[in-house]
């Protein structure tokens, strides 16, 4: 017979059918309770105010570098088909004037911030089976979860209440301004597209960084381009190559660069995969400072794309989803200056392009 979790006396009713949906699903992770409740993330959090959770003041440009008092942390960011965690310190955390953007550029946690959609944060403090989990957790303006940064066991737990009582919001409510997603700009058809000059401008490329400006300028989605491209710079790939280039990568120990972000953050790891495991459809690496877990059936596309750079051509593999958004991307290790390694490239290049 199960027990329900002992509801405190300022329980909201959310907070009371979020407990009673966990006496009945112990494991049931927020982000699927949110889901089964018919509510955001963000506002099934804020239902936990007074209880585990604190409401903090979204003061970007403070905040964000007050992490590195935590010391070594786990940093998570995920989209609807992947989860990214790394663990290191919060450090090099700049902010540009606008608050619109910023970087996280240490060693080991390496972040690109799209703050426009940034919204609500939360201090939350949770009793689990392993003991007290503490963690900061951003919100967008539609509810959904842009970045958490967790304590570990190697943290500097002295700093968390400090840290907490600092950004505390003077207002300790459950209040979310939620927006609706904007709608999806229409994709232009095929023969809209000036295909010539795309494929020109893209052979004439300098940087990488340059490429969400090509894709702007001739007005297409991104897996529309790579289509309209020609096999010089883009190739389609079977879907299910995608694990086997990881394996390949974690046999021969090629350092690899893995992107995993969502609209707000893109969270990036750069080194070796090992652990490398399967369960049931999703594909784990799970090295102790970097864990991926990739939900393969959600792989819709997979591409091998070319880009010329000051540096030579720099090659990446890029998988998306059925609705064309980005699952997660993949490049050989390297730094700005320095030509792609030679064994990534090797690797990236040795699968089969599906027929055209």
């Amino acid at each position: 017979m199960q027990t329900q979790t002992p509801l405190t006396p300022t329980a909201t009713p959310l907070y009371q059918a979020w407990q009673q949906l966990r006496s009945q699903q112990s494991g049931l992770r927020a982000r699927d309770a949110a889901a089964r409740l018919s509510v955001s993330e963000a506002e099934l959090t804020a239902s936990r105010i007074g209880i585990d959770s604190v409401r903090l003041r979204p003061e970007w440009a403070d905040l964000l570098p007050a992490l590195e008092a935590l010391g070594y942390v786990m940093a998570l960011t995920r989209n609807e088909h992947c989860v990214h965690e790394r663990k290191g310190h919060y450090r090099e955390v700049s902010v540009m004037p606008n608050g619109q953007m910023g970087m996280v550029v240490s060693a080991d946690i390496d972040l690109r911030l799209f703050m426009g959609g940034w919204d609500s944060v939360f201090a939350v403090e949770e009793e689990t089976v392993r003991g007290t989990q503490r963690s900061i957790q951003i919100f967008d303006r539609q509810g959904t979860a842009v970045h958490k940064v967790f304590l570990t066991a190697s943290s500097q737990l002295e700093a968390w209440a400090p840290l907490v009582e600092r950004f505390r919001a003077e207002e300790q409510n459950a209040a979310l301004d939620l927006q609706p997603l904007p709608a999806a700009e229409p994709i232009k058809a095929d023969e809209l597209i000036e295909v010539g000059a795309l494929r020109e401008a893209w052979s004439q490329l300098k940087d990488t960084h340059h490429f969400f400006a090509l894709l702007r300028k001739y007005g297409t989605a991104r897996t529309q381009a790579l289509r309209l491209a020609g096999r010089e710079w883009a190739e389609p790939l079977a879907p299910e190559l995608l694990p086997q280039l990881l394996e390949q990568a974690g046999a021969d120990e090629v350092p690899i660069m893995v992107f995993v972000g969502n609209q707000h953050c893109i969270q990036i790891h750069s080194g070796p995969v090992r652990n490398l495991r399967w369960l049931d459809a999703w594909f784990n690496v799970m090295d102790p400072e970097f864990n991926l877990h990739l939900k393969t059936t959600s792989v819709a596309s997979l591409w091998r794309v070319r880009k010329p750079s000051s540096d030579g051509i720099v090659t990446s593999w890029e998988a998306f989803d059925a609705n064309g958004e980005m699952i997660v991307q993949l490049f050989g290790a390297r730094k700005p200056g320095i030509p792609e390694r030679a064994d990534w490239r090797e690797l990236a290049e040795s699968f089969a392009a599906l027929p055209a």
